[in-house]
């Protein structure tokens, strides 16, 4: 089981850069992700919806063929529980104040590590560089 962020999700069916080579990497393993990727992943595309780079029709049918994949079980979505919001407070209450990390990833990277997973993929340089303080590596593939 691999672990892809959100920015790695949207890659699976958006051609943003890297999207060759994050699909290429979700070809060799199933692919996890917290629970809360998908609502930031829907975010991303009505993102691009409202800012113009993707029309109506192509959104609902991107909605939709994301509904079918999450139907079908094509990701793993891994549930938050207190015992990773109980590693992000500990995590946050020893960060060091140079370290720039965001609620959202920070549940990524506890969710990731308190399911035994060493790596996380991203293209997000704040959670690839605070991805150590959970005790896990960050990778970015792009």
């Amino acid at each position: 089981m691999i672990y892809f962020d959100t920015s790695y999700l949207v890659r699976l069916y958006y051609a943003d850069p890297g999207a060759d080579q994050v699909r290429a990497l979700a070809a060799t393993d199933h692919v996890a992700c917290a629970a809360h990727g998908q609502a930031e992943m829907m975010a991303a595309f009505h993102r691009k919806l409202r800012e113009g780079a993707i029309r109506p029709a192509a959104y609902a049918a991107l909605v939709k063929q994301v509904e079918a994949h999450i139907q079908a079980g094509a990701f793993q979505w891994l549930a938050q529980d207190k015992e990773i919001l109980s590693r992000v407070r500990q995590v946050y209450r020893n960060l060091p104040a140079s370290v720039f990390l965001r609620g959202a990833d920070a549940i990524h990277l506890g969710t990731a590590a308190e399911a035994g997973l060493h790596v996380v993929y991203s293209n997000d340089a704040h959670l690839l560089a605070a991805a150590r303080h959970f005790g896990i590596e960050g990778r970015n593939v792009i």
